[in-house]
């Protein structure tokens, strides 16, 4: 007999599949309306003056910076839990889940985090950078969303459930 997963994982990875899927659809909305607008460097520099918009891109960072940190940090260690893996670092949870191909690239998920930082710090010191930053978050947005995506089908391939985990 052989085992597709390590059952007394199931409820948690699931847990984090779910909260991972509200985060995304969260982030999904925020990134269509902000990306919707013309992002410029005028428009970047107005932030001080319109709060709508800066509202609007402090709601975008958060959500960004959410989903981010739960798949790094609960939803792809629980996945690797379930598969009998027991990564003990972050780089050693990305190493697996690109292994798995749960992710294209460790580099580029590092990349949006050192992104985050970026989006957080330069927002109010440095529009240049802050666009720059911005508009390299729409393409970081679209991994995120995918890697939830996979992690998704993955839970589908292994059979996996609510109903299965109760």
């Amino acid at each position: 007999m052989s085992l597709a997963y390590l059952a007394e994982h199931a409820e948690n990875a699931l847990f984090a599949l779910e909260l991972a899927e509200r985060e995304a659809a969260h982030l999904a909305y925020t990134h269509k309306t902000l990306f919707a607008l013309q992002i410029d460097l005028s428009w970047v520099k107005s932030l001080a003056t319109y709060e709508d918009r800066a509202e609007k891109i402090d709601a975008f960072v958060s959500r960004f910076g959410r989903l981010q940190d739960h798949i790094g940090e609960k939803l792809y260690p629980r996945f690797a839990r379930l598969m009998g893996e027991q990564p003990k670092s972050l780089l050693d949870v990305l190493a697996y889940a690109e292994r798995m191909q749960w992710l294209d690239s460790a580099e580029a998920f590092v990349g949006s985090r050192k992104l985050r930082n970026q989006l957080v710090h330069e927002y109010m010191a440095a529009p240049e950078l802050f666009l720059e930053a911005l508009q390299t978050a729409d393409t970081a947005t679209l991994m995120l969303l995918e890697v939830v995506a996979r992690m998704r089908d993955q839970s589908q391939q292994l059979g996996l459930n609510r109903h299965a985990a109760d």
